[in-house]
């Protein structure tokens, strides 16, 4: 018999949720996420995907999964520090480490896992960890489950961090002090300000962390922010993922030798969850292998980020302080948002919408994905669409 009380829970809220325009529709694909998906037998232009360079459906990448399936099995079938570990496991992180220029690095089952692991490794009670307001969900439970104290600070405000970082010093009564940051900023696609970021860690000797989910594959010819701006030698942790450019699953941290060995001791998901799947891993290599060599993809993700955005622009759309191919078409209101989102899908163009609580209330936007795999016919076809929805709701 289910219990009355979560009942009620439940109906109250889910109610709540749709009544202020807050309750998200979950769509099922039927076939891959590329520039065009299929839900219920219609044909849509795919502006929501992180499928940044479209390595999702690279037949490259097909063809390495399936020969590592054939020589490894589909499961991995232990946790790494059994005998999880493969030899195709230890190339990825290899060829991750020098992808990130790093000593070493260590690949996770999904990037959300990175965060949960690395933070909650090192920081512990008795430290302090210095967070930008607006990062992501990940860091936010990473940096609960630990017994450090978060302070946050203003969202990319260098003097709200060094007067945070400052006063953290000076009191005396912490032992190690991190700051974190999202390399890219996925709501607005705004890059962090990490020359000014590691300055001031240097002056206070404070642990950087930068989480480059976006800019990895994006940035830096590939190799992410932290690249972008010639850190590499100066970033204490860079944690990446392989499910947005680099088209598969996964997550990794990247750093120093002896912060990676730590990490392979005491990391908890790495210690109590099955190794990621050889075909996936193999998978990332052969995505790795593609980036190293060319640039031919991050051209065309930037030329055609760059076109739909002045189109939007050009149409009287708000795209906010965008730096990176991440394009929010920011509208405001939540109902109205929804709204919005739900026209464009009628019309085809799949955009979803993105409201409180990932982004602040009032502020609601529906975010575009342009990637590399996208033609400009396709996009001109979805600025027509958001050009007529525009005039249908009189915004």
């Amino acid at each position: 018999m289910t219990s009355s009380s979560l009942t009620t829970f439940l109906q109250r809220n889910l109610e709540e949720l749709k009544n202020n325009g807050l309750f998200n529709q979950i769509h099922v694909l039927q076939g891959g996420n590329g520039p065009l998906i299929h839900i219920n037998g219609r044909e849509l232009i795919n502006l929501s995907s992180n499928n940044y360079l479209g390595l999702a459906g690279d037949e490259r990448l097909i063809q390495a999964a399936e020969a590592a399936l054939r020589k490894y099995g589909v499961g991995a079938g232990a946790v790494r520090t059994i005998n999880g570990t493969m030899d195709v496991h230890e190339e990825l992180e290899v060829k991750l480490a020098r992808f990130k220029r790093t000593e070493a690095a260590i690949a996770y089952q999904s990037g959300f896992n990175c965060n949960m692991a690395a933070i909650s490794a090192v920081m512990e009670a008795g430290d302090a960890i210095l967070s930008d307001e607006l990062n992501h969900a990940s860091i936010i439970d990473g940096c609960r489950l630990t017994k450090a104290k978060v302070i946050r600070f203003k969202h990319s405000d260098m003097e709200d961090l060094e007067k945070q970082a400052k006063a953290a010093r000076d009191s005396g009564q912490y032992n190690k002090i991190m700051v974190i940051t999202d390399g890219v900023f996925s709501m607005d696609g705004d890059i962090a300000k990490l020359p000014e970021i590691v300055e001031i860690a240097e002056r206070y000797d404070l642990i950087t962390y930068v989480d480059d989910a976006h800019g990895s594959g994006v940035l830096g010819k590939g190799a992410g922010t932290v690249k972008h701006f010639g850190l590499s030698d100066r970033v204490d942790f860079q944690i990446g993922t392989l499910s947005k450019a680099i088209g598969v699953v996964g997550g990794y941290v990247a750093g120093k030798r002896d912060l990676i060995e730590w990490l392979k001791v005491r990391s908890r998901p790495f210690l109590f969850s099955t190794a990621t799947p050889p075909a996936i891993a193999a998978a990332c290599i052969a995505a790795l292998d593609i980036l190293s060599n060319s640039a031919e993809l991050q051209e065309k993700l930037w030329s055609n980020a760059a076109y739909f955005r002045k189109g939007l622009e050009q149409l009287g759309f708000e795209t906010g302080h965008t730096e990176t191919p991440i394009t929010p078409c920011i509208i405001g209101d939540e109902v109205t948002t929804q709204q919005f989102s739900k026209e464009l899908f009628e019309a085809g163009v799949y955009a979803k919408s993105i409201v409180f609580p990932t982004v602040p209330k009032g502020t609601g936007r529906v975010r575009n994905m342009p990637t590399a795999a996208h033609t400009t016919e396709m996009l001109n076809r979805a600025l027509t669409v958001y050009e007529s929805v525009k005039k249908r709701l009189g915004l």
